[in-house]
């Protein structure tokens, strides 16, 4: 079996190829982004109510109730603009006119400037919910890390970093602005229209209350109809957006092979081709923004203009008063101010709620290996670990058969690459699910107990190091967080690299970069080997741990896991047969399966696969050969 293909998921007992969950790829319709609003909405709802502070619920109430008062305020100011015009013009007392200013301008402190966006209630509301806005920006971007290391091995094969990380920034950025713009400009314009309507019908006339309804309704059905039809546009330009961005960074984590082949000029002509594709999709984006614009100024210029006339016209024929007029036109500024910006917060939904899409597909994306309802806790004794009638395969017709086998303390699984060794130690710590068989320690079945019970008492060291951009200290002591600093140099000088990390300027403070890209190959793996042993688990699983060593280092650490090794079940994957001849049990993998098993010397006996490997790699071929490496 090949280990770079993905486990296929099955529909309706049919093998399908993986789909990556973040696929940029067109639907066949665009749907519309308010389809499972309910389910969206239903979703934000406990990110708003902050349970388990009652000093955050109160401030949520608090925020609402100040919004109540800005409605009402928002009333009352071209009211008192109104007496205040009228006061003038009928010559009214000084104290009455005066009294009448203070309250004007006092109301218009609370406001601010005309729509409330910057007045002291608004102020205050927004500094009020800044402690409630970062309670859901932690809350949102904790569920979503916790769930990305929920997810199995699988999904991470097929995922791309860049990707993710954009869907995961741009996704938690869009909730705390969904809950802005619904709960402190939407649903307040709403208010603002029908108290508004409701009043120019009660004070006016229903001419008035008319044209407001009628030149309300185009604004708001334009805005939807035509905000709906960009909607393909920016989703279109996110999707552009990410893969330009998930090129820039899959060639960046991969310099080097770009530096190998000179492939410089290739990748910024690759990475430019993206950004065309990405800035004419923004045209397109920014084009019909214009043209909404403009069809939102007709509407709301044509209603003004009607308005205004219909009010001088009452004026001039002594039904109303100046102050009336001036009442009109304030009221319908004041109206019209936060209702263009109507259109930009319902735009600013739709993108928010386009941007949640790749969000919302990471949340209900399920994990393939899960723990069973009724899982227990791993009960560890002797650590016998056994295969019984193993199957599984990434692809369909190819696979891994380990049948009936039960590895003593010391088992190596050797093979050509791609034969299936490394997948044995995948299953065995529930990287995947067997899809046949079971996999038992001591006794019991390990899909039956809990992954972080079995993970506790498995360790391993991967073929392929990948170190924390962290210190060396830190990356060794991942293997157990709470080890001292002494811990980590006893761990540290049992995988042979204590005294090299001592000959640097910074000793374990010494930072390895991303990826680990500062140290070399070899010294990677040993801190993989000093974090393994620092775990010190019950079952060590080691996947060509030495590798990518020299000879001598390669036997100092050998002969330190041999002691390491003593009393603990240890499979080891290899390639030079010359490190495991000491071994309990040697299994031979070819094309997936067990082709042969049995101790150094008897396989060498049966002349078959492990016997033709022993000579290509040109070791003697009699029963008395003794490495050098301790075992």
């Amino acid at each position: 079996i090949c280990n770079r293909f993905l486990k296929p998921r099955k529909e309706n007992n049919k093998i399908s190829p993986t789909k990556d969950s973040l696929s940029t790829s067109k639907p066949s319709g665009i749907p519309s982004t308010w389809q499972g609003f309910g389910q969206k909405v239903g979703l934000l709802v406990p990110y708003l109510w902050p349970r388990g502070s009652l000093l955050l619920q109160g401030q949520v109430l608090l925020c609402l109730g100040l919004l109540a008062v800005e409605r009402v305020i928002n009333v009352f100011v071209p009211i008192f603009s109104k007496n205040i015009v009228n006061d003038l013009s009928g010559g009214s007392s000084w104290k009455t006119l005066a009294m009448t200013v203070c309250v004007y301008v006092l109301l218009k402190f609370l406001q601010g400037g005309g729509a409330g966006t910057s007045g002291f209630i608004s102020n205050l509301r927004s500094f009020l919910w800044t402690w409630v806005q970062q309670y859901t920006s932690r809350v949102v971007q904790l569920r979503l890390f916790g769930h990305l290391h929920s997810l199995s091995l699988c999904w991470h094969l097929g995922r791309q970093t860049g990707d993710v990380l954009t869907s995961v920034d741009r996704g938690t950025a869009s909730i705390n602005n969904l809950l802005s713009y619904i709960m402190f400009s939407i649903l307040p314009t709403i208010a603002d229209i029908v108290i508004a309507i409701l009043y120019f019908v009660s004070y006016f006339s229903a001419w008035f209350g008319l044209i407001v309804f009628i030149c309300m309704l185009l604004y708001l059905t334009l805005t939807i109809i035509m905000t709906e039809w960009r909607t393909r546009y920016r989703r279109d330009m996110n999707a552009l957006e990410n893969n330009a961005k998930s090129k820039a960074v899959d060639s960046l984590l991969n310099f080097e092979t770009v530096k190998y082949y000179n492939a410089e000029r290739y990748e910024v002509n690759c990475f430019e081709e993206a950004i065309l594709k990405y800035q004419g999709s923004e045209w397109k984006t920014n084009a019909s923004l214009a043209l909404l614009n403009q069809t939102q100024n007709l509407i709301i210029g044509s209603g003004l203009l009607a308005g205004s006339l219909l009010c001088a016209y009452m004026v001039t024929e002594g039904h109303f008063q100046v102050g009336d007029y001036v009442l009109f036109g304030t009221y319908i500024i004041q109206l019209y101010t936060p209702l263009n910006w109507f259109g930009t917060y319902y735009r600013l939904i739709q993108s928010a709620f386009i941007d949640m899409e790749n969000m919302f597909a990471l949340l209900t994306e399920e994990p393939e290996v899960k723990d069973d309802v009724s899982a227990t806790e791993l009960l560890l004794t002797a650590g016998k670990v056994e295969f019984e009638n193993v199957c599984f395969s990434y692809t369909e017709g190819e696979g891994v058969e380990v049948k009936g086998t039960s590895y003593p303390d010391q088992s190596d699984v050797v093979g050509m690459s791609g034969s299936g060794k490394s997948t044995i130690l995948r299953l065995l710590f529930r990287f995947f699910d067997v899809q046949g068989g079971c996999i038992r320690i001591d006794g019991q079945d390990i899909s039956k107990v809990k992954q972080t019970s079995l993970r506790s008492y498995v360790g391993v060291v991967p073929q392929d190091t990948v170190l924390f951009s962290d210190s060396i200290g830190n990356n060794i002591r991942y293997g157990r967080v709470s080890a001292s600093n002494q811990e980590v140099e006893e761990a540290a000088l049992t995988a042979d690299i204590h005294h090299k990390i001592l000959s640097l300027p910074e000793g374990y403070e010494t930072q390895v970069g991303e990826r680990g890209l500062k140290l070399s190959g070899g010294e990677k793996q040993r801190v993989a080997i000093a974090r393994t042993i620092l775990k010190d688990p019950h079952i060590l699983l080691l996947d060509e741990a030495t590798s990518a060593l020299d000879t001598q280092t390669e036997r100092n650490i050998q002969a330190s896991l041999s002691k390491v090794c003593a009393g603990r079940t240890t499979i080891v994957v290899a390639h030079r047969l010359s490190t495991i001849v000491g071994s309990d049990q040697i299994l031979v993998v070819q094309d997936g399966r067990i082709a042969e098993r049995g101790r150094h010397e008897d396989l060498l006996a049966q002349g078959g696969f492990y016997s033709a490997m022993w000579l290509k790699q040109g070791q003697p071929y009699h029963k008395d050969y003794q490495p050098n490496l301790p075992h």
